[in-house]
């Protein structure tokens, strides 16, 4: 049986280090890049373009972190992609942030390059600890009872003494918090709880 190959695109503006990524992928059978972005302008239609099953993003593409922050957000709102976000940032404090912020799938710092082939595979295999960490966390701005409504969106069998109408307020103030449009995109970047049955963190 053929191993299920892994697309890969890559979002950095640094054309030297896209090609040094480049070609350690390609001594790995399994994995192809199928777009490299240099731009901050056009990623998500790259994305959805060349439909990759991870994109490993660069947090600065311009004059802040928040350019990568933003596609990240919207490859995997609109995608069904996972983010590596890649960095040269040396602050796990930051990046945790930045990883939130963005909905990613996990993060790696470029002075780990050694990782990386681990990472895609462990990504396109299943969902990881630190995917379950990193979709946790960005739930973390729900209070205690919004956070049974979420699981009830996703889901979950959940019994609330609230009336329908608190509910139906509560959902609409999750989807807001989070910074989305409705509850189908809810549903697509959390998957990961409706899918694996486990709950947030």
């Amino acid at each position: 049986m053929t191993e299920q190959l892994i697309k890969v695109m890559i979002v950095e503006d640094d054309e030297d280090f896209t090609v040094m990524i480049q070609k350690l992928l390609s001594r790995h059978s399994r994995i192809r890049v199928v777009c490299a972005h240099r731009k901050r302008y056009g990623i998500v239609e790259a994305a959805r373009q060349c439909s990759p099953d991870i994109v490993l993003m660069d947090l600065h593409l311009g004059s802040s972190s928040m350019d990568g922050i933003r596609a990240s957000r919207e490859i995997r709102i609109h995608t069904n992609a996972k983010v590596l976000i890649f960095t040269a940032l040396d602050s796990p404090e930051i990046i945790q942030k930045a990883a939130k912020e963005a909905f990613a799938s996990g993060y790696i710092f470029k002075n780990q390059l050694s990782l990386l082939v681990e990472n895609i595979f462990a990504l396109a295999e299943g969902y990881t600890a630190d995917e379950y960490l990193v979709a946790s966390s960005a739930l973390s701005c729900l209070t205690e009872a919004e956070m049974s409504v979420f699981q009830i969106m996703m889901g979950k069998d959940i019994e609330l003494q609230s009336t329908k109408k608190t509910i139906a307020n509560q959902k609409t103030r999750i989807i807001r918090k989070l910074g989305l449009e409705n509850q189908k995109e809810l549903e697509h970047v959390f998957k990961i709880f409706k899918e694996s049955g486990k709950t947030p963190e």
